[in-house]
């Protein structure tokens, strides 16, 4: 029974949370795959989220049996989040070169290449991906943490499944240089996102040790973290409580080098004068702590 009801909400989530967000985090890898070839394949999509769907059920099944230890840190999905803007990037180049004439010459797509970039979606995690991930640990058990992410991808399924239609129509035309321009887009902002979830794109301070807790307050909301930056004193431990206003991509939160779900209070050790970065899940948003 718990995994049928986990396999509703995913469905629901999927649907209601996910589609939006798991699109413009992983469409670049679909926007790349059909676009190689003038007219499209409706199969390539239909493959694509089989992919999508073994992957996700498999993560989901090792997260109930095994729990955070499957789960990777948040400096090794900064990795592949670089990797993968760096493969959209790639077929965008593709895409625009052909140029979306009628008469250009078929791209042929090996028969494993969909699936496998629809599994490998599960590496560029939106950020209700990561709740629904976290939800699934929180199961401890493989049949519901599957059925939770198996149900989050067929919700998301028919915003793909459309997506692939557009990219398939457009392909005909030379429209298909503007969806070049949008893949193009997207492997640099997925790139942009793993260097800020990474932390390589500016500056965090060293932690300390030390002594008696301070309290501030961050609102998660769908438009990022408010205020995006907050004041604590140096040298003293600091409770952080984060507030979830709106679900979407801040409500999970990479701080100090490790995930949280939101609503949560973070406690961090003393830090010298300095800042202290945090991003969503996506590192899409950031806010920062100003020690002084």
């Amino acid at each position: 029974m718990e995994a049928v009801t986990l396999f509703a909400g995913g469905v629901a989530a999927g649907l209601v949370g996910g589609t939006a967000s798991c699109t413009a985090a992983q469409g670049g890898l679909l926007v790349g795959l059909v676009g190689r070839r003038p007219g499209g394949d409706p199969a390539l999509v239909a493959w694509f989220l089989g992919g999508r769907l073994a992957s996700y059920t498999l993560v989901g099944a090792l997260l109930g049996l095994l729990g955070s230890a499957v789960g990777l840190p948040p400096r090794a999905r900064a990795l592949l989040l670089v990797a993968a803007g760096c493969a959209v990037i790639g077929f965008a180049i593709r895409l625009l070169r052909g140029g979306g004439h009628a008469c250009a010459e078929p791209v042929r797509t090996s028969g494993y290449r969909a699936p496998l970039l629809g599994a490998a979606t599960v590496l560029v995690p939106c950020g209700v991906t990561l709740g629904m991930e976290m939800l699934a640990v929180s199961s401890g058990s493989p049949l519901s943490g599957a059925a939770a992410m198996a149900g989050f991808v067929l919700g998301t399924a028919p915003a793909f499944a459309l997506l692939g239609y557009v990219l398939r129509r457009i392909s005909r035309t030379r429209l298909a240089r503007l969806a070049g321009v949008v893949a193009m887009a997207a492997g640099l902002w997925t790139v942009v996102a793993g260097l800020n979830l990474g932390g390589w794109t500016g500056d965090a301070a060293p932690a300390a040790a030390g002594p008696a807790a301070q309290i501030v307050t961050v609102f998660a909301t769908r438009d990022g973290y408010r205020p995006a930056t907050v004041s604590a004193r140096a040298n003293v431990p600091v409770e952080v409580i984060f507030k979830l206003v709106d679900p979407g991509c801040t409500s999970t939160v990479t701080i100090d080098g490790r995930d949280v779900a939101l609503p949560a209070t973070v406690r961090l050790p003393p830090h010298p004068p300095g800042s202290l970065r945090y991003v969503c899940g996506m590192g899409m948003y950031s806010g920062f702590i100003r020690f002084s």
